[in-house]
């Protein structure tokens, strides 16, 4: 039986990882931090293990076959940024798969990171993926638009009573649920395909997913469009008078805001279906 250390076992993406890969007959453990969190996990061994202290690690790679990372932040906690967790701590895990003589190590990395290389968060994921393509450990990277997770945020606005857009709401974007960028990411590993570009079966632009926000909590849709320059401006003026909490993943929406972000697409899930799963909530 083939082994699978997944990291960031907890997170919304993590979850469908260790379910997809036990489906697929792996004995998957699952890296957590908190072992309460860890309840309702599909996975055959919980380790605790903090993966900003090397030390936690050692050992628990040990016979497996592939290590898959969804291990990151989007606001920041306990005094921790990018640096230290989407950078550090995953180079910690590759370097403990290396010790181990892991096989192949897959990372859930950004669409278009190369176009976001000023926000902090894009730049910490890049610089862990320039390390693992110069590690001698085989690399799955995968690149997705978003997650249905992420468009909840369109629905709040839209229960608002309002949604705000920049620019003329035209751009595209193909964000994707987790249970299908699991797939898509054991499909690449198991192919060894070292990168791969994800998105969902759905292309909308912006205002598209605005009105299906609004069309599913049965309101009129109300959009207001924002000069693109603002969301310019905004980038710049942030960093300097929020916190980096607040600041850290605003600048990725707001740089992911401003492009396309329209990747191959991948699995059978509805946004529709989401929205209105998360509007009875």
């Amino acid at each position: 039986m083939k082994k699978a250390v997944i990291a960031g076992a907890t997170g919304y993406l993590g979850r469908y990882l260790c379910a997809e890969y036990s489906r697929r007959g792996y004995y998957v453990t699952a890296l957590v931090r908190d072992v309460a969190r860890a309840k309702g996990l599909r996975a055959d061994n919980i380790v605790v293990a903090e993966a900003t202290y090397p030390a936690s690690l050692h050992g628990v790679m040990n016979g497996a076959d592939i290590v898959v990372s969804a291990l990151g932040i989007t606001r920041q906690a306990d005094g921790l940024g990018y640096e230290e967790v989407d950078y550090r701590a995953n180079l910690n895990l590759l370097r403990e798969a290396e010790a181990a003589g892991v096989e192949r190590f897959a990372y859930i990395h950004v669409f278009h990171a190369d176009q976001m290389q000023n926000v902090p968060l894009v730049a910490a994921k890049s610089d862990f993926v320039a390390a693992l393509q110069a590690s001698r450990v085989s690399e799955t990277v995968i690149a997705p638009t978003g997650f249905f997770s992420d468009m909840a945020e369109i629905l709040d606005m839209a229960r608002s009573g309002r949604v705000w857009l920049f620019g003329n709401g035209a751009r595209g974007f193909n964000p994707i649920h987790g249970a299908d960028l699991a797939k898509a990411t054991a499909d690449a590993t198991q192919a060894g395909r070292a990168w791969c570009d994800v998105g969902g079966p759905e292309v909308f632009s912006h205002r598209e997913l605005a009105e299906l926000a609004f069309e599913v909590l049965h309101k009129p849709a109300r959009i207001t469009f924002v000069p693109d320059g603002l969301r310019k401006l905004a980038f710049g003026v942030l960093p300097y008078v929020t916190p980096r909490r607040v600041h850290g993943p605003t600048l990725f929406f707001l740089a992911a805001m401003g492009r396309d972000m329209v990747a191959p697409c991948h699995g059978a899930h509805r946004l529709e279906t989401c929205f209105r799963t998360l509007a009875e909530t």
